[in-house]
Formats: structure tokens, sequence, C-alpha cells
């Protein structure tokens, strides 16, 4: 009886020299995309570099042309308005990172400014219009003007300050809270309720739209009353007991 050990021993030094083989080749393949892609981003950032150069000016004075630059950026996973470890050159270049810090210095004074009137609640159409105003533009916008776009890249640059800066969305709106506090879902859901009513709220009409008891309705009101500050109560108001306005959903001339 014969031992073939020889044949056996032979594919596996076969198999062994094909693997490395393959593994050389594919370690060359690895290397010569790697440099076709280093190519690539150095041509790209070429290209963006003159396109910034060149559209500068349009960039930070025109809205539209603002907001499709910025619509471009996110394509292509470029941040314009990142730091200088996460592509500080575009931001630098273009100048739009001192620009977004800027506007958020004036969303802190604008949101700070209306605080007693709304309790920290500013409706993100109203807040566009004041700093718009604050820049001495006109509500049609124009050269210079802000965008809802612009107000909210401005906003995540302030979140890592923790003042509580954060959008949020009652129905199909958008409001600006510039205070540290959290809305339970009661007072989200008078905020929408509000919305749909032109910010005019009392405790029967809560109860009738939502189905609460009164008494649920009544402390909700008291509380975006009394301890947010979040509504006025209407004195003069003959029709309804207790009526309250949320100022922050309020459409103001």
């Amino acid at each position: 009886m014969t031992m073939r050990r020889g044949a056996g021993l032979a594919a596996l030094d076969r198999q062994k020299a094909s693997l490395q083989s393959y593994a050389t080749l594919s370690s060359d393949l690895s290397r010569e995309n790697l440099t076709a892609l280093e190519s690539q981003l150095t041509q790209f950032r070429t290209a963006l570099t003159h396109f910034a150069t060149t559209h500068r000016q349009d960039i930070l004075r025109d809205p539209a042309f603002r907001a499709d630059f910025q619509q471009m950026c996110a394509a292509i996973g470029v941040d314009p308005l990142a730091g200088p470890r996460k592509g500080g050159w575009w931001a630098e270049l273009v100048g739009m990172g001192d620009w977004t810090y800027e506007l958020g210095v004036q969303i802190v004074d604008v949101c700070v400014g209306t605080r007693e009137r709304n309790g920290g609640m500013i409706e993100m159409g109203e807040l566009v219009r004041l700093l718009n105003k604050l820049r001495g533009i006109g509500e049609a916008g124009g050269e210079g003007g802000i965008t809802e776009e612009d107000v909210l890249r401005s906003i995540r640059t302030l979140a890592p300050l923790g003042t509580g800066y954060e959008v949020v969305e009652i129905g199909r709106r958008k409001l600006v809270r510039s205070v540290v506090k959290e809305l339970d879902a009661d007072q989200a859901k008078v905020l929408e309720i509000a919305a749909v009513s032109g910010g005019r709220i009392w405790g029967e009409f809560i109860a009738e739209f939502t189905g609460w008891t009164l008494d649920r309705s009544r402390t909700v009101v008291e509380n975006m009353l009394m301890r947010d500050g979040l509504c006025w109560v209407d004195e003069q108001d003959t029709e309804a007991s207790s009526v309250c306005w949320v100022t922050s959903v309020i459409e103001w001339d």
C-alpha cells in the first residue's frame, strides 16, 4: 500500500501560491484605486476653490444663490460651515464661518429681546422677518437677506454652547425655542391648536377640541401662562372665560 502525500503537498503549495498572487494583485489594485481617488479629490478641491473664489460675494449676499450653494455642498458631503478639523478650508475660503457666527449672535439678540413677549418660543417666519429687519432688509428680502436655512444652520452652531436653542416643529409650523426647558405633550398639543386658531385659546375651547377634561385643559393653559410665560391673558375678552393668546404663533404686522 503506497502513500500519495506528494500530490497533496504539491496541491497545497499551488493553492498557497495562488492565494499569495491574489493578495498581491488585490494590494496593487487597491493602491491604484487609492492613487486615482486622491487625484480626483485633488481636482475636485481645486474646482471648488475656484468656484468659491469666483462666487464668494454672491454666496454671502444672495439668499437664493446661497441656498443652492448649500444644497450642492450637502449633495457632495461637504459642510461649508465645518470647523478647522472638518474642512475648515472651505469655510475660511468662502468666509461663511464668521458670517454664520455673526448671524448666531443676531439670533440670540432677537430671541432674548422677544422672550418677555413670547416666553422663549418664536415662530421661524417671525424670527427671519426680525433678523432681516435688524439687517435693514425689507420683508420682500433681497440682497443680504436671511433665509430659514441660514437660521437652521446657525442654530446648529449654537448647540455646543448648551444654551437650549432648538427648532421645534408644532404641526406644520417651526418654532425656535431659546430657553432650556422641554415642552410636554399637552403643551405641544395646545401650541398646535393655537397655531390653527390664530393664537387665541381658553380652557373650554381646548377641552372641546381635544376631548380632555376641563380641569386638564385649564391646567395646561394656566401652566403655559403662569409657569412658562408662553401666553398672555386677555382681560378684555368677554366671549369666554380666561382667554389667553399664544404669542409665538401670532402673525405680527
